[in-house]
């Protein structure tokens, strides 16, 4: 089967292929709902052991829009595209799909409260509130409170502030995480979101007693097109770092930070590490590039724009979603088939380091 053809045409189409593919591979199947007044759940299969030592763990759409990719690893996992794996005893896989169904859904990268997801898991002693200076200075230039208009200056508008602050501490200061502007991108929140209360709640029966936990987030919008880098959080330690190097030795691996990369404040792999901190709990956010970040950061202002000032059946905001979903899941099959190909490549790394054996036929 062609690469591309695992991609579903939208967040439903997605679900119920998840659905099916995890009752056909004789998966426990979990359905989560997230608002009572609608039809978006968050999904978990699992299989192996019910009391599993060793565990793989592959979560999808944390970002929503980003869910595209991440649900396409997943149906191929579960329709065999691996060859005839197995979990050999004493092992366990979670497949965690659609973390922000609404925004998968809608076509956005936040939840249904203007939520950025991996903003929201603070930790103890973490207040719901702050930003960055430059954030405060810029705000009605990256969140304008009008519909979309013909022409965008954005870019142009954004020059001064690039000669002034820098690139690297202009994309801190955006993209590391705001608690002050509800409509603003990159919101935190002002409390936990239904996603993280559900993952309080749930997320310790789902990893049982697994000593050993290898955690695949899948994510696109970051880095050169078409690349794929590992990037790891400011919390994990250089012992962990180094054997994370040390094992997934064909990626490129970066911590949170460096390169590519930037410092956020709330992000899941953090609080995963900090809830599970018993065990060896090894988060890699699997980082997918799509398009220039400039790009990338002018389609999701122009849709917040959309989403909040303009009509929801107008020219202009259709063509924001679309444009969101171009930078997020390209529809360029050669985008599609390699990134399906380097995530399944990372999923069979994963589990022949985590199961310590060799699971593929």
């Amino acid at each position: 089967m062609n690469g591309a053809s695992y991609f579903s045409r939208d967040y439903r189409t997605a679900r119920d292929r998840f659905r099916a593919g995890a009752l056909a591979r004789g998966f426990r199947l979990e359905t989560h709902p997230v608002a009572p007044d609608h039809d978006w759940t968050i999904d978990v299969a699992i299989g192996g052991d019910e009391d599993p030592a060793r565990l793989v763990v592959i979560s999808s759409g944390l970002h929503g829009v980003e869910g595209f990719l991440g649900s396409a690893i997943q149906a191929a996992v579960l329709e065999g595209d691996l060859g005839a794996w197995r979990l050999p005893t004493g092992s366990g896989l979670v497949l965690m799909h659609a973390l922000d169904p609404f925004g998968f859904d809608q076509l956005r990268r936040w939840d249904a409260a203007n939520i950025d997801l991996n903003r929201n898991f603070l930790l103890e002693g973490q207040a719901y509130q702050g930003s960055s200076p430059i954030y405060r200075e810029i705000d009605s230039l990256i969140n304008p409170r009008r519909p979309p208009g013909r022409v965008d200056l954005f870019s142009l508008a954004s020059i001064p502030l690039l000669l002034r602050h820098g690139k690297a501490q202009l994309r801190r200061a955006i993209a590391g995480g705001q608690y002050d502007y509800p409509l603003g991108i990159f919101f935190g929140g002002q409390g936990p979101s239904a996603t993280r209360l559900l993952l309080e709640k749930e997320m310790p029966r789902w990893i049982g007693p697994a000593e050993q936990i290898i955690h695949l987030d899948v994510h696109t919008g970051l880095g050169p097109r078409a690349s794929l880098e590992l990037l790891l959080e400011d919390s994990v330690t250089p012992d962990r770092v180094r054997w994370i190097t040390d094992h997934f030795p064909d990626q490129k691996v970066e911590w949170w930070g460096d390169g590519s990369a930037y410092s956020t404040l709330g992000g899941l792999g953090t609080w995963c590490q900090m809830t599970f901190s018993d065990r060896n709990y090894d988060f890699l956010c699997a980082e997918f590039g799509t398009e220039k970040a400039s790009r990338v950061l002018a389609a999701l202002r122009v849709e917040n724009q959309a989403h909040h000032w303009g009509r929801p059946d107008s020219a202009s905001t259709r063509q924001a979603r679309q444009r969101v979903v171009e930078a997020f899941a390209p529809s360029d099959p050669l985008w599609r088939s390699s990134t399906l190909a380097q995530g399944l490549q990372l999923v069979r790394r994963a589990f022949a380091v985590c199961f310590e054996t060799a699971v593929l036929a």
